[in-house]
Order: C-alpha cells, then sequence, then structure tokens
C-alpha cells in the first residue's frame, strides 16, 4: 500500500500521541503527600529553634507534582506524636509518605516510629543520616520503599514524574527482595533551587526549653551558598554523605534579597559554612539589605579571616549582623596545624581584638581531646576564651566523621582508638569519663557568675534579648526548673542501665574500631558509647550547611 506525505505525517502524530498516553498512564499520580519531620521530644528542645528548612526545601520540588501536600513538624504536632494516631492519618489521606532522617540523636527512636506506619503507603526516607545508614534502614524498617541518597531535590520530582527507579541517579531502592543501588547523582547548584515552602508551616519557630518559650524571638534559616574550599583535617562540611566533594556554588545575591523579603522571623541564620568566603559578595549582600530597609538580626558562620575586612564588618554590622559563629578550635599551635586549621594563636587574639570592636556577639566553637593533647592543655580553652574576650563558648571531643582523614591518623596512633564513626575519639589516658570530668571543668570555669552577667549585660545591649524576655520567664521559670529536675533525674536513671542499653542502640556498621594494636597500646577490651549527636554545628541544619539546610 502506497502513503502520501500527508498520511505519513499523521500516522507519526499518531504514533507520538500513543507514546504520550502511555507514559501518562504509567506515570504515578500522588493524590496527597506528607514531608514528615520526625524529632520531637526533651532531647531535641534546642533544636526547635529553627524550622526543617531542608525538608521544606523538598517540599518546594513537590509542590507542583502531587494534587495536595502536608507538612507535619512532629515537634508542634503533639497530636501526631503517638504513632497510633499518625498512622490512622496517613492511611486515611496519604499516598505517598517522605520522611526526613538528619541526625544520630533519636535515630533508634524514628526507627521504631517508622516501622510502625502503613506499610501499603509508598514511604520514602532521605537526609544526612538516612543516606549514611541505607542498608541498615532498609533491613531495620521494611515499610520503606525508597532511599534519596545526597540532595533529594531532583531526585523526588523524577519519582513524582513516574520516571523508572532504574532510570533515577541517588536512588535506592527495593525490587523482586533486592535492594538496588543506582549511581550516585551530580551534586545540584544552589541557585537552581527554589525558595523552601514556608507557606506549610503551622507555627512560629523559637527559644523553647520543656515547653517553655524564653523569648519573643522567632528564628528562621536561608542558604545563600554551598560548599566550603577549606580542607580542615576534623571537618567534613565539603562532603555530602556519600563523600562527594561540594563544591562551593552561590546562589544570586538578587535571589537571596528577595527570599529575605518573604521571610516574617525577624532572626535569621545564614546557614552557610562560611558567609565571608565570597569576601566581595558578603559586601554586595550587605548593600542589598541596606538598601532595601530588611530590618532583621542575622547569624552567621565565618572564619577569623574576616577580621582582615574591617569596611565589610562596619557593613554588616549595619546590616543587623549580631551573632557571629566563630571555628577557634584550639589555642595551641600544634594541635590548629594537626587538624590543618591554616591559624595561629597570635592570628586569633589578632582578629578577636578587631571582632570585638563591633557590636558582635562572639560564639567560639572548641574541640578537646585531641591527638596528644594534655588535661592542662585542655584545661586553658575556658582561660584562652576570655582573654580574647568571646561571649560564649561550646566545645566537643575531637570525633571521626565518615570519610575524615582523621580515622587514619587515629588508627595509627597507639593508645588511640574510637568506637564508631561519628563517635568520639578517646584514649587510654583519657577514656569517657576523664574526658567528661575535664569538660565539666571547662564549662564551669568559663561560665562563671561573671561570665554569665557580661553575656546578659551584652545580649541586651545588641538587641539579642531585653526586658521583655526577662519578664515572659519569670512566670514559668518554676515550672522550667522543675522539668529540668525532672529530666536529670531520668538522664541519671538512663546513665545506670547504660551498659545494657547501649549496645543495642549501635547500628550493625558502627562497631567498635579500636587503633592498630601495638605491645603497649593499652587494654582491648573498650566502653562502647551509646550514640551521640553528630559535629555539625550549625544549629536546626540540619544539621552547615550539610546538616538539614544541607537539604540532604
Amino acid at each position: 500500500m502506497v502513503y502520501s506525505n500527508e498520511s505519513k505525517t499523521s500516522g507519526i502524530i499518531v504514533v507520538h500521541l500513543l507514546d504520550a498516553v502511555a507514559y501518562t498512564q504509567s506515570m504515578k499520580k500522588y493524590r496527597h503527600a506528607l514531608a514528615l519531620n520526625p524529632y520531637f521530644g526533651d532531647a531535641t528542645a534546642t533544636m526547635g529553634i529553627f524550622p526543617p528548612t531542608g525538608l521544606e526545601y523538598i517540599a518546594a520540588s513537590m509542590k507542583p507534582l502531587v494534587e495536595k501536600l502536608t507538612f507535619l513538624d512532629l515537634r508542634h504536632e503533639k497530636a501526631y506524636q503517638d504513632p497510633a494516631t499518625l498512622s490512622e492519618f496517613i492511611h486515611a489521606e496519604i499516598d505517598l509518605l517522605c520522611i526526613s532522617i538528619r541526625w544520630q540523636t533519636q535515630f533508634e527512636i524514628i526507627c521504631d516510629l517508622i516501622c510502625q506506619l502503613p506499610a501499603d503507603v509508598t514511604t520514602v526516607v532521605g537526609g544526612y543520616k538516612a543516606t549514611e545508614e541505607v542498608e541498615y534502614l532498609f533491613e531495620r524498617c521494611p515499610n520503606i520503599d525508597l532511599i534519596v541518597r545526597g540532595e533529594g531535590e531532583q531526585v523526588i520530582q523524577d519519582i513524582l514524574r513516574g520516571i523508572p527507579y532504574s532510570e533515577i541517579r541517588g536512588l535506592s531502592y527495593r525490587e523482586n527482595g533486592q535492594i538496588i543501588h543506582n549511581e550516585n547523582q551530580e551534586l545540584p547548584a544552589v541557585a537552581d533551587l527554589p525558595y523552601p515552602d514556608r507557606s506549610l508551616r503551622k507555627c512560629d519557630y523559637t527559644v523553647t526549653q520543656h515547653g517553655v518559650r524564653l523569648t519573643h524571638h522567632t528564628f528562621d534559616t536561608v542558604l545563600t551558598t554551598r560548599g566550603c574550599p577549606f580542607k580542615c583535617k576534623f571537618c567534613t562540611f565539603s562532603l555530602n554523605p556519600l563523600g562527594q566533594k561540594r563544591s562551593y556554588t552561590e546562589r544570586p545575591v538578587e535571589s537571596v534579597i528577595e527570599e529575605l523579603k518573604t521571610v516574617t522571623a525577624d532572626i535569621v541564620l545564614f546557614s552557610d559554612d562560611n558567609f565571608f568566603t565570597n569576601i566581595k559578595r558578603a559586601e554586595q549582600l550587605c548593600d542589598l539589605i541596606i538598601a532595601n530597609g530588611i530590618k532583621k538580626t542575622f547569624i552567621v558562620q565565618a572564619r577569623i579571616d574576616v577580621a582582615r575586612h574591617p569596611k565589610i564588618l562596619a557593613k554588616a554590622e549595619k546590616a543587623g549582623f549580631r551573632l557571629f559563629l566563630l571555628g577557634i578550635e584550639s589555642p595551641h599551635d600544634r594541635i590548629l596545624d594537626q587538624l590543618q586549621k591554616g591559624i595561629t594563636q597570635a592570628q586569633i587574639r589578632e582578629s578577636l581584638a578587631v571582632l570585638t570592636q563591633y557590636k558582635f556577639f562572639l560564639h567560639g566553637y572548641f574541640i578537646y581531646g585531641n591527638i596528644g593533647e594534655t588535661e592542662e592543655e585542655m584545661l586553658y580553652i575556658p582561660k584562652f576564651a576570655q582573654e580574647i574576650k568571646l561571649d560564649t563558648i561550646s566545645f566537643q571531643k575531637l570525633r571521626v566523621e565518615k570519610f575524615s582523614p582523621l580515622e587514619e591518623v587515629v588508627e595509627s596512633t597507639p593508645g588511640y582508638y574510637f568506637n564508631r564513626i561519628g563517635g568520639p575519639v578517646y584514649s587510654d589516658r583519657y577514656g569517657r569519663n576523664e574526658l567528661k570530668r575535664i569538660r565539666n571543668r571547662i564549662r564551669s570555669e568559663f561560665y562563671n557568675f561573671s561570665q554569665i552577667m557580661h553575656i546578659a549585660r551584652k545580649a541586651q545591649r545588641i538587641g539579642l534579648a531585653g526586658g521583655r524576655d526577662l519578664l515572659g520567664l519569670l512566670p514559668h521559670l518554676p515550672l522550667l526548673l522543675f522539668r529540668l529536675a525532672t529530666r536529670r533525674k531520668k538522664k541519671k536513671r538512663r546513665v545506670a542501665v547504660a551498659p545494657c542499653t547501649a549496645r543495642a542502640a549501635i547500628s550493625p556498621n558502627e562497631a567498635p574500631v579500636a587503633a592498630k594494636k601495638t605491645d603497649n597500646a593499652g587494654p582491648a577490651i573498650r566502653v562502647i558509647d551509646a550514640p551521640e549527636q553528630s559535629t555539625k554545628r550549625t544549629p536546626g541544619s540540619e544539621p552547615t550547611s550539610t546538616i538539614d539546610e544541607s537539604h540532604v
């Protein structure tokens, strides 16, 4: 049979239409999706300050592709903290469940919760911790269908568009009784991300402890860059949970300003690893914040190098930058060099002498229990912090994170060991109890009565706190103290049974890791820690931005 050109064209069109219909029919159209932040309880009291912005980025990516989207943050949804109530809602309303697992904190509790949710609802899990524990989560939670590894915005859109699972990079899934791991996805540019969908929130985020609101201020986070160009040995901020190097990428400054205009909170954390990495861009953002009349209090993470730019510091002060989170790490040059921090004690002193001239509240991060560090050196931290006039400090034990070069250093150093990836480093001289005692001394020697009064006066002077907060707190003070005392009693009871419960809480891939043995490397038996929170510093995100705000 002979066909005319017209009939050939018509036939081609019909074939394409049939292909389109077939693709549409094969594509799963979800009616009602639920984005779930599963964290709640006293263990995450301080985490309640910031919203789960990373999950809100995922929600923003999902919204155009589902008929209805619900967002539940269990920290503020007491009714749904009951697994039976949550399961009833999911079974009646939801056909796609997306859960973000970001931290080590409450990991096993969240696994228990997931196991109690309806198995007939497609369940997708993602987040920093989920990426680290892919195999374990599939084994532990039989009702998990899919796990997104790494950044999730593109992956969740591919799932919703009905792209075959086998073609979605960065996805792990069940198939015929097997677990399939697709190849890793390319890291997306931060400039391509939509704003987090803040319209789904049902409450403001503020400072709450044990159910008592401590301030009238509200909090939010904004991501302007992703990645860090520095290579500090203790830090894995520059890697995602798969070990992929996060190249430093920036959002257009105009996009940041437009997002800030939509933020209603009065205190905003820029969740960049280092806000001042590109000093010219930081100056431009300060200029635009001032020019657009954006009146907020800003929190930033920074290196002490920013002190070399007094012009930018003056603009930052005028733009409302008030709280600087500074990675000091150690007062000792030997340890700073060991950590490849790239700074010296003299440079720290010089930089702080500059930063203290501005209306900034200065918080310093320190690490203790470093390899070869003596008790005397550790106990110099509070004195040094006061000498350089830091307002507050936090201090954590040295830890071995996944993909950290410290792992090899610890294993090759006689007498040093760690019990699991993500856990603290101990030595034969300084075990858990010894480091706990040193930690308590650091805290008490820095946070004395004089320092506490200084903190209160300065916070009030620069606008971080005021009489309104104090007046609002006073009526709740008896309840707060009662709940604090109750929690301490519960904690003591948990410690009493720790030898029985800690081991059960450790995942199969968190077995003890001892240093390479030598004849004098110390006893072979190690005490296993109960799981502790990751070293990720940025509040909230998620986890820096490799925490929640890293959108993994």
